[in-house]
């Protein structure tokens, strides 16, 4: 309206429009446009030139509204058209889905005018297909979204449970202001406090004489270095001596260091002494010792195993079964292997050895499951037991003898007579196992049955032992 209150339109000044360039203007003025007639055929299609998408509409021409609307669009339109039959006007617009094709849809938001006497009406439309693609997209990205929310709550949690469950001390620093991001309850107790009071504070005044930024520095030269030992420090509260073992990482455009905290005489270097000595045992000990695969094929022994069986080299035994070197070969090999599994070692086993050459030697025998491998292996002990099965055998033959004597006692000599021969047949067996152990040294063999080296002396010159071998001392 102008301020004269008359219409510009019905001023007279404009000329009236030919339907043809009004078809144009309607076109123009929206994406698509539909004259449909009362009966909802369709009579006319307008689709803007700048818009080809939609493809040829033409075939829409004459026929029913309907066979171009989704199931769920056509209650929409009869609702419409309803409303425009009793005289009244839609209250907004509404969004239709057409399809074509049957493979073809595409959202349209329709705005409804009736025009003419013969209840026509024009329904102008904006195509919705830009706005659903958008909103497609935001509900992919909601999704991917809500499934990297989901991903990092489940990271965090095994994040969380390793942290708590794992026994080493792990705390978390950040390069850029030296504070404390996280720490496990192992970390927070060998620093002497908690975990809620360490986090967020300065990782370097929970040591003595260290500055932020010179320890910091320290960290990250120590995590980069090819020898990384780990720095030793001295905790402020209880003044223990804490070796820090850092390395380096960078998250969220942030760099970070995790550190391991230990004890400078903590388990490592127990274990690299025990490796060592064990390694010495192995290499110098009198035993020998033997480590096979699960079959009994040997893998690697010492020098003690290879003078027992007479083998020049190592190369000789390995990747031969066990058994060949054993008296009774596989028998025995199976009850060592067989018990070993069943319940983890088996002690004090005997039999022979036998080389190449065929000479036996008494030995006992010890083996161990050993499962903490990727493949298991048994450990074999070996002790030459030669010496002393000559001594039991020689003991039993002196046993034999002085039963034999004893008996023959009884009836010609009275108790008394016999006991004391039994005391002097004892002591003698005594004496003579003593000076067999300590291989004639008679000042060790006092030692071992209590008597001064005089009391040995007579004891022997008694029994006829004393020049049987010179004197080993």
């Amino acid at each position: 309206m102008n301020s004269s209150g008359s219409s510009f339109w019905s001023s007279g000044s404009v000329p009236l429009i030919d339907a043809g360039v009004l078809s144009s203007i309607i076109a123009v003025a929206s994406d698509i446009a539909l004259v449909v007639g009362r009966d909802g055929v369709i009579l006319s299609v307008l689709v803007n030139p700048n818009e080809t998408s939609f493809g040829k509409l033409g075939h829409w021409e004459g026929r029913p509204l309907t066979k171009f609307l989704t199931e769920e669009s056509i209650p929409k339109v009869d609702a419409v058209m309803k409303t425009m039959a009793s005289g009244a006007l839609p209250s907004r617009s509404i969004e239709l889905n057409h399809s074509d094709n049957a493979i073809w849809e595409f959202p349209i938001r329709y705005s409804f005018h009736p025009f003419g006497s013969d209840g026509s009406f024009l329904m102008l439309g904006r195509d919705l297909r830009p706005i659903a693609e958008t909103q497609q997209q935001l509900v992919q990205a909601q999704m991917s979204l809500e499934q990297g929310y989901e991903a990092r709550r489940e990271f965090d949690a095994r994040y969380r449970l390793l942290l708590r469950t794992v026994h080493d001390a792990i705390i978390f620093i950040s390069v850029s202001d030296g504070k404390i991001k996280d720490v496990n309850d192992p970390a927070a107790m060998l620093l002497g406090s908690t975990r809620e009071d360490l986090i967020g504070s300065s990782f370097a005044q929970e040591f003595r004489d260290k500055r932020r930024e010179e320890f910091i520095e320290a960290l990250i030269n120590e995590a980069i270095s090819e020898n990384n030992t780990g720095l030793e420090v001295q905790s402020r509260r209880g003044r223990q001596r804490i070796v820090v073992a850092p390395s380096v990482f960078r998250a969220a455009g942030e760099r970070i260091l995790i550190c391991r905290l230990t004890t400078s005489d903590a388990n490592p270097a127990r274990m690299d002494n025990l490796s060592t000595n064990l390694a010495s045992v192995f290499e110098k000990g009198s035993d020998a010792i033997v480590f096979t695969s699960v079959r009994g094929i040997i893998e690697v022994c010492n020098d003690a195993f290879l003078d027992l069986v007479d083998a020049a080299h190592a190369v000789d035994v390995r990747g031969r079964s066990l058994s060949d070197f054993l008296g009774r070969g596989q028998i025995d090999l199976s009850v060592l292997v067989e018990n070993a599994r069943r319940t983890g070692q088996m002690r004090m086993y005997s039999t022979k050895l036998l080389n190449d050459f065929g000479a036996k030697t008494p030995v006992e025998m010890s083996v161990t499951f050993l499962e903490n491998h990727s493949e298991p292996e048994l450990g074999f002990v070996i002790r030459d037991i030669s010496r002393v099965d000559a001594m039991r055998k020689a003991q039993v033959q002196t046993s034999e003898e002085s039963n034999r004597n004893v008996m023959e006692l009884v009836g010609s000599a009275t108790l008394k007579e016999i006991v004391a021969e039994t005391t002097d047949v004892v002591e003698k067996m005594c004496i003579e196992t003593a000076v067999s152990l300590t291989r004639n040294n008679r000042v060790a063999a006092a030692e071992m049955l209590g008597l001064s080296r005089q009391s040995l002396y007579v004891k022997l010159r008694k029994y006829g032992l004393l020049n049987k071998d010179g004197d080993g001392n």
